[in-house]
């Protein structure tokens, strides 16, 4: 499936209160992309934006109940410093349990665009006036996303999740690109059900038991075909169960 949009090198920005949680955004092929110059990535720690002493970026929320809720203003500032740094629209995603359920189509759409920033919130979530204040400039459109119908502590992980899915899209990340064509929740249906993709095997042939299907010895590559098709219809029902 692939991206095929043409654009400048895209830019990624994250913010959050515990900055050393993206970490990881330095291994693996997201670490490569960075080196080898094919994406920008951006750590902002929200205290960096907080004034006073104890740099606080909560308080208690209106209305009573537990918890507390993140401030607005350091929020503000740390988005108005990544935005300023890249011209062109921005794509604030705010990582939320309320927001849209993330999928692969969506992943497919982000990795399109030539800046995201994300806002890793963290207690009882952001002031809803930032999404409120961000959805009325012209150059930003804002998204409030979730990856699961579940609760964490704070929205670093989602946006490692996130950014993973949308990094690996981007032309030059893997090596083979046709192997984007065969994943999970890329392949199609008869029905244009997106399908989960069939069951891997490699060498030995014969393991504890258990063998190849046959099918994968033949060298037949249209008998293959069609058992990695009905593979994956298999497993796509099996989950729906």
């Amino acid at each position: 499936m692939g991206v095929e949009k043409k654009m400048s090198k895209p830019r990624f920005d994250v913010i959050s209160i515990f900055p050393e949680y993206l970490a990881p955004l330095r291994l693996s092929l997201v670490g490569k992309a960075q080196e080898n110059g094919l994406i920008e990535i951006g750590v902002r720690d929200l205290r960096d934006f907080a004034e006073g002493l104890h740099k606080s970026v909560d308080d208690t929320p209106y209305g009573g109940g537990a918890g507390m809720v993140m401030s607005p203003e350091p929020w503000a500032r740390a988005i108005d410093e990544a935005a300023a740094g890249k011209e062109g629209s921005h794509e604030l995603i705010i990582l939320t349990p309320a927001g849209k359920k993330f999928d692969q189509g969506m992943a497919y759409e982000l990795a399109t665009k030539e800046h995201l920033i994300f806002a890793c919130g963290r207690y009882e979530g952001i002031d809803y006036r930032v999404t409120e204040h961000y959805a009325l400039q012209p150059d930003f459109t804002v998204r409030e996303i979730s990856i699961g119908d579940y609760v964490l502590n704070g929205g670093e992980v989602a946006a490692l999740v996130i950014l993973e899915s949308i990094i690996r899209l981007i032309p030059g990340v893997i090596g083979n690109p046709a192997s984007l064509d065969e994943e999970s929740h890329s392949l199609v249906g008869e029905d244009e059900e997106q399908l989960v993709e069939y069951p891997s095997y490699t060498k030995p042939s014969e393991w504890r038991g258990l063998a190849v299907p046959s099918v994968l010895l033949s060298g037949n590559h249209g008998e293959i075909a069609r058992w990695r098709a009905a593979q994956s219809e298999i497993r796509t029902k099996k989950l729906q169960k």
